[in-house]
């Protein structure tokens, strides 16, 4: 029992020598590897950097011969923190696991790893460091298919109150639907100003969240108006052909480098989205200024 619990502590390198197959494989190690990073599923952690600790072991194949003293030839330190990097810039995250579980599988992605532990432990969450390890094989990761298609770029619209209201709103959604292109619907805050905290934090989560009731309320009036919150929900509708409104919070708030400006801007928010999504332009339905200098195509659509 005593050798299990040293072993369930221990560094992923013992770990993964306690584990080795009968042809033991080459391994390299990151220890100790330290970043700061908004995560946590608490609301006392959104909005506040933690320090994350990281010790990752991969087991790779044997390089190829003859090596060269070459660097391209191997499975770089570098790729371990670039994969911790990239991860963590990607969104803001809840949970350890997910982003123990998304490293993994990016360093599985590259050739020579074979197997790889990853060790992620929060220092600042307590007396101690809490934390969570997970062991995936190349084996393990599901390959996807090739698509062999470009990538789907939506066409997202922002619809005014008065437009939602008007009775050619039917019109107009058939008039995006003929473009071809996936349509992303976006709304601002409902006539009725929400309430007023008085903090900035606070004001900010309301608003969205008067936006998303605003999109209910698009939803209501026609049934092809289907509300959604997560990037995934996003992606599927688009591959699938379906129009969809989009719920801002979610998104907005777990974006790593999220829209700067106030939450009561819908345009702006709106055209946040279309440059994170690659759109082919936003299309603006009501009589509202635009942010300049987006690289998106912006368009105003009829009155």
């Amino acid at each position: 029992m005593t050798s299990d619990t040293s072993l369930a502590f221990a560094h992923p390198e013992e770990r993964a020598i306690a584990s080795a197959p009968a042809d033991p494989r080459d391994r390299i190690s990151l220890r100790d590897h330290i970043v700061a990073a908004d995560i946590g599923a608490f609301q006392q952690e959104r909005g506040h950097s933690q320090r994350l600790r990281f010790n990752v072991v991969v087991e790779v194949r044997p390089a190829p011969a003859p090596l060269e003293d070459d660097v391209d030839r191997i499975l770089s330190y570098d790729r371990i923190t670039e994969a911790i990097a990239a991860e963590l810039a990607a969104e803001r995250l809840n949970l350890l696991e997910t982003l123990a579980a998304r490293v993994a599988e990016r360093i599985l992605a590259e050739p020579q790893a074979m197997r790889v532990f990853v060790r992620i432990e929060k220092l600042d969450r307590g007396p101690g460091a809490l934390g969570v390890e997970i062991v995936r094989s190349r084996a393990e990761v599901p390959t996807a298919a090739p698509d062999g298609g470009a990538a789907l770029r939506p066409v997202v619209a922002w619809l005014s109150n008065a437009a939602i209201a008007a009775p050619d709103l039917g019109a107009r959604l058939d008039a995006l639907e003929a473009g071809g292109a996936p349509v992303i619907l976006a709304v601002g805050l409902p006539d009725q100003a929400p309430p007023e905290s008085g903090q900035k934090p606070t004001q900010r989560r309301i608003d969205l969240l008067a936006i998303e009731q605003n999109a209910w309320m698009l939803a209501a009036r026609d049934r092809r108006c289907v509300v959604v919150a997560t990037r995934t929900e996003i992606d599927w509708a688009m591959k699938h052909g379906k129009m969809v409104v989009w719920a801002p919070s979610k998104i907005v708030l777990d974006a790593v480098d999220g829209p700067k400006g106030s939450a009561r801007d819908g345009v702006a928010l709106a055209l946040w989205l279309a440059e994170h999504l690659d759109a082919l332009r936003l299309e603006v339905h009501g009589d509202v200024s635009v942010p300049a200098g987006s690289r998106v195509p912006v368009t105003h659509a009829a009155p």
